[in-house]
């Protein structure tokens, strides 16, 4: 089982290693169907919230499950996602 979480690359690499944090401990926390045991992590990358925000689209079109974590120190802006459902959008991402 694979663990894909995608983390804006417009942020500093620090603050991408601790949103991406944060959005697994999320989908951990408070993932409906969460099946991910500690296997294999994905850290996949995009250019910044817009990007992020339309492959969140994307997943609520196709019904893929996901968290979505917003950092309250950058507006609570949407920082990072994470899913344990492997499907084409996350096959199309670059790793970070």
């Amino acid at each position: 089982m694979k663990m894909f979480v995608i983390v804006r690359k417009d942020l500093s690499t620090s603050q991408q290693a601790v949103q991406a944090g944060h959005a697994l401990a999320e989908y951990l926390m408070h993932g409906p169907f969460s099946r991910w045991q500690n296997g294999t992590l994905i850290y996949l990358g995009v250019k910044g919230l817009k990007q992020l925000e339309n492959i969140k689209h994307k997943f609520e079109m196709e019904e893929i499950p996901y968290i979505e974590f917003r950092e309250p120190d950058l507006n609570n802006e949407t920082t990072a996602i994470a899913t344990d459902t492997q499907n084409r959008i996350v096959e199309k991402l670059n790793l970070l």
